[in-house]
């Protein structure tokens, strides 16, 4: 682990003086900044993967998880899909300074508030250095200073990553400290982080259960939960099963080992009996495990037995639980009770069996006929996200560039005084 006895307070500090000064900068000076770190992205390609790869063999001599592992490595497609994130932020409109709800008063006075950054932003995340980027393309642009502190598993990676973003900085004229990174990787630096409320603004982690609890547990700074992704797809009565099974595969396979990955399926009694071989003869070859409930195992003998634990689990792995349901209700309720409120589906030709599964499941989002792979920032058209927040305020879903300011109330008069 690395230890250089940093001094946080002195590197918050210095990012936060560095954010007012981003704060005031010109769209313009913002994008130029974007499009020089992407360029200097794209001539450091060899030195990432580089870097990455030591990362990669530390996990592996670790014994981390092939998921794990998957979301640590960066290859050449995904190096691309960084520079493709940062072009995106830069086609984005800029939220800084937008002004909105203006009303005239009786007395004259103009009242209505203007987005304005809110100010420093500590993000705490794991195995994915791919955040570096997203979040630092995201925070440049919204005129936010950030101080990103990621897991030991990724630190090699992070660190170069971190240094180009400050070359693309420095190029365009705007100070390196907006965007700072905590090289301390030990659990005390983000019990130290959590602490500076002097400094930073907003906390957000992103990570695992245990991380998630330890920020929320300890911090003084409010905190903006990016939690697990207990994701489920329900396929009702009414669901047209080829779409279903295509739906189904691609929630639990594509990508397994994120946060958007189904990890429960819910299936109508109705259509069980049809549907349930289907999509085993589909996972069997795709070697997906299945776990479930007695109803499932009646029609699928020989399958494990899920437990109340495996529904209230994020397996990030081809693990999926089954469990067979008699109506629309049941299933909503189950997912009302075991979800993660990130994102669920429902596949139905219902109409009215849709609204109300959109309508009544506590999720950050809800899917009718689409895989809740689709849950990302990029893929909603946001350019980039910060993480998917699972709770209610001020965000809720992918975070993007507007999630990251603050309104502010502006008034305009003309003499007026109160009586």
């Amino acid at each position: 682990m690395y230890d250089n006895s940093e001094n946080l307070s002195k590197k918050a500090g210095q990012v936060k003086l560095a954010a007012r000064e981003l704060a005031k900068a010109e769209t313009s000076r913002k994008n130029q900044a974007l499009l020089a770190i992407a360029e200097e992205i794209d001539r450091n390609r060899d030195a990432i993967k580089t870097e990455n790869s030591k990362d990669v063999a530390a996990g592996k001599e670790k014994g981390l998880s092939g998921a794990i592992i998957d979301r640590l490595t960066l290859n050449d497609k995904r190096i691309q899909g960084l520079i493709e994130v940062l072009n995106d932020v830069v086609n984005l409109k800029d939220p800084v300074g937008e002004i909105f709800n203006m009303n005239t008063l009786p007395n004259g006075l103009k009242v209505g508030q203007i987005r304005v950054p809110i100010g420093v932003i500590g993000i705490i995340f794991e195995s994915r250095p791919n955040v570096c980027i997203e979040v630092a393309a995201l925070t440049i642009k919204s005129g936010n200073g950030v101080i990103l502190r990621g897991g030991s598993d990724a630190i090699h990676s992070n660190l170069l990553l971190t240094s180009l973003i400050g070359k693309g900085l420095v190029r365009a004229g705007l100070p390196e400290d907006c965007v700072g990174i905590v090289k301390d990787t030990k659990r005390e630096s983000v019990l130290e982080l959590v602490k500076l409320k002097d400094f930073i603004d907003v906390i957000i982690p992103r990570g695992g259960l245990e991380l998630i609890r330890f920020v929320e547990e300890n911090s003084v700074i409010p905190v903006i939960r990016h939690d697990m992704g207990i994701c489920h797809t329900y396929v009702d009565e009414f669901a047209n099963l080829e779409m279903a099974s295509k739906i189904c595969y691609n929630a639990k396979v594509q990508r397994p080992g994120v946060c958007n990955a189904m990890e429960t399926l819910l299936i109508h009694s109705r259509v069980a009996g049809q549907f349930l071989p289907l999509m085993k003869e589909i996972y069997d070859k795709a070697g997906v495990i299945l776990r479930g409930c007695e109803k499932t195992r009646k029609i699928l003998p020989g399958i494990e037995i899920a437990s109340e634990i495996d529904w209230r689990t994020e397996y990030l792995d081809l693990i999926l639980s089954v469990k067979v349901v008699e109506n629309v209700d049941e299933a909503i309720d189950h997912i009302n009770n075991f979800s993660s409120h990130h994102s669920d589906a429902i596949v139905t030709d219902s109409y009215t069996q849709g609204m109300r599964f959109i309508q009544e499941v506590d999720s950050a989002a809800c899917f009718i006929n689409a895989s809740t792979r689709f849950s990302d920032g990029n893929e909603f058209g946001l350019g980039a996200e910060m993480g998917i927040s699972n709770q209610k305020l001020h965000v809720r879903g992918p975070m993007g560039l507007k999630d990251l300011m603050a309104p502010k109330y502006i008034i305009f008069g003309n003499g007026q005084v109160r009586t």
